[in-house]
């Protein structure tokens, strides 16, 4: 069997992010590079922050899928070296997290304000009558906002740039 990048990426669809598990890695953008050397497959990937906890998670699910299918040789690179931003979020990825509960973040936000973070729409009743509590969220790509049309709390995932 010759296995391709399309391959390879179809079955990385299945490796969720740890923090949003209705997120694939491809979605979120984070794979950035599939190479396929003789029988070798090479990842690259970029987290979205330099100290995210998940990254070993992440490599031991992006393997242990790829051995799934039958991959023997992979390898993981992570690099910074062209770091990741929130627009690498595919339109499937934006969905997602929107019917997870969390704001996706806007998309081509070349200027990150206060306007940008605190005027967002709710992803519950998608009421724009909301307002951010905090910048601080329980990881650090996420606010927390309040809707006062539905009166529920929710995260947003930050603009990156």
């Amino acid at each position: 069997m010759v296995i391709t990048k399309s391959d390879i990426l179809l079955w990385l669809e299945e490796v969720k992010d740890p923090e949003i598990p209705v997120l694939s890695l491809v979605d979120l953008g984070v794979i950035r590079e599939v190479l396929i050397d003789d029988s070798k497959v090479i990842v690259t990937m970029t987290p979205t922050f330099s100290g995210c906890p998940a990254i070993d998670m992440m490599k031991e699910d992006i393997i242990s899928t790829l051995e799934k299918y039958g991959v023997d040789q992979c390898e993981v690179k992570v690099t910074f070296k062209d770091h990741w931003n929130s627009d690498m979020i595919s339109e499937k990825g934006r969905k997602a997290i929107k019917q997870f509960g969390i704001a996706p973040p806007p998309q081509n936000a070349l200027v990150i304000d206060l306007d940008i973070l605190e005027n967002i729409n709710c992803p519950h009743c998608d009421s724009d009558n909301t307002e951010m509590k905090t910048p601080f969220g329980p990881t650090l790509c996420r606010s927390i906002h309040y809707c006062h049309g539905c009166k529920q709390a929710f995260e947003q995932f930050k603009p990156l740039q």
